[in-house]
C-alpha cells in the first residue's frame, strides 16, 4: 500500500530526479466532443516540479460558432461574442504551457482540443509530455469509486464550487495533484508521461454556423482534420484472429481503443502501412484490440470479452509491427 504523504515535507534528495521541472494544470470547456468542436474557456494553472502552485490564468474564447451544451458549461452565445478568438489568446497560452508537462483529468481530450486550436491557428502547440491524472490516481491505486474528477477531489478533501467551470475545474485539479504527485515521488512510482505530437494537418469545409449567424448564411467555414489519412480498403483479405506469441499477418483487421503515447492517427498509419485493415468499431471479424488499459470497461474492451478477441497493449503491438508476415498468395 502506498504510504500516506499529503502532508508530508520532502528533502531535495529524495525526489526522483528523473520527474518534470513543471507543470501547467489545464482545463478547457468546449463546444461539444468531435474533432470539428471548438474550446470556449480555458484555465492553466502553473505548478514547480513539487506541485506548489506558482500562478493561474483563465480566458474565455468566442468559439465563432454555436456554444453547444450551455446548460453544462454556462456560457452563452451572449457571454462569448466579445471574447478573445483563440489566435488572439494563443501566444499567452504558449506562455503557460511551454517547457512544461500539460497534466489534465482526461488528458487526451483536453491535448486534442487544444492541438486542433494551435493548428487551426496555424501554429504549433508548446507541449510535447501530458499527464492524465486518471492513469496516475490506477498507478498509485487510489480507493476511488470512479474516475469523476468530483471522487478524486472528494478522496483529498478538495471542495468543488463550480463544476464545469474552467478555472474552479483547474483549480480543484491541481489541489489533487500535488499530494498524488507527493505520494508517487515518495513511492517511486514512474510517472504515466505520454508523448504529445502536434497536429499538423487542417483544411476547410462547412461546418457549423458562427454566433450571430444562422445557418446557411456564410461566414463561419470548419474543418476536416488530416483529410489526407482517409485510408483506401485494405487490399488483403482477413486471416483470422491474432494467435498470442504468434506474428501479425497482413489483413488482419485491429482496433484501438483508449490513450496512447504515440497518436492515434500515426498509430493507425504504421498499422495501415504494415498492410493491416484498421477498423472504427469491433465486432466477431476483429483479429486484434490493443488498448493501454484493458480494464477500462469501454465499449470495445467489453465486445471484445465478450467476443474473445485477443487483446494487447501499445508496446507490444509496436513490436508486432516491426515483424508482420505477408498476405497468403492466392
Amino acid at each position: 500500500m502506498l504510504e500516506d504523504l499529503t502532508t508530508a515535507a520532502f528533502s531535495p534528495t529524495s525526489w526522483p530526479a528523473a520527474y518534470p521541472q513543471g507543470y501547467a494544470v489545464v482545463d478547457v470547456e468546449t463546444t461539444g466532443l468531435a474533432r470539428d468542436d471548438r474550446i470556449i474557456s480555458a484555465a492553466v494553472y502553473r505548478l514547480d516540479a513539487r506541485g506548489e502552485v506558482e500562478d493561474h490564468w483563465y480566458t474565455t474564447v468566442n468559439p465563432e460558432r454555436d456554444p453547444g451544451p450551455v446548460w453544462i458549461h454556462g456560457l452563452t452565445s451572449e457571454a462569448l461574442e466579445g471574447a478573445p478568438l483563440f489566435p488572439d489568446i494563443a501566444e499567452e497560452f504558449t506562455a503557460r504551457l511551454q517547457g512544461r508537462v500539460l497534466v489534465a483529468h482526461n488528458a487526451v481530450f483536453d491535448w486534442q482540443m487544444i492541438a486542433r486550436e494551435y493548428a487551426r491557428a496555424k501554429c504549433e502547440a508548446p507541449v510535447r509530455q501530458r499527464l492524465c491524472t486518471i492513469a496516475l490516481s490506477k498507478e498509485l491505486g487510489l480507493p476511488l469509486p470512479n474516475h469523476k474528477l468530483e471522487s478524486l477531489a472528494a478522496h483529498f478533501g478538495v471542495v468543488q464550487r463550480r463544476a464545469h467551470h474552467a478555472l474552479d475545474d483547474a483549480r480543484v485539479l491541481a489541489e489533487a495533484f500535488r499530494p498524488s504527485l507527493r505520494a508517487a515521488a515518495a513511492n517511486g512510482v514512474r510517472l504515466p508521461l505520454h508523448e504529445c505530437r502536434p497536429l499538423t494537418e487542417w483544411s476547410d469545409r462547412p461546418a457549423t454556423p458562427r454566433i450571430g449567424q444562422q445557418a446557411g448564411h456564410g461566414g463561419y467555414r470548419g474543418g476536416s482534420w488530416r483529410p489526407s489519412r482517409k485510408r483506401p480498403a485494405c487490399p488483403y483479405p482477413n486471416p483470422g484472429r491474432y494467435e498470442a506469441g504468434g506474428r501479425l499477418k497482413q489483413g488482419m483487421r485491429v482496433a484501438f481503443s483508449g490513450d496512447t503515447s504515440i497518436e492515434r492517427d500515426l498509430l493507425e498509419d504504421r498499422a495501415t502501412e504494415a498492410g493491416l485493415h484498421v477498423a472504427t468499431s469491433l465486432s466477431r471479424l476483429t483479429s486484434l484490440l490493443v488498448t493501454n488499459d484493458p480494464e477500462s470497461g469501454t465499449s470495445k474492451v467489453v465486445k471484445a470479452r465478450q467476443f474473445g478477441t485477443p487483446i494487447v497493449d501499445e508496446a507490444a503491438f509496436g513490436q508486432l509491427l516491426a515483424d508482420v508476415e505477408p498476405a497468403s498468395e492466392e
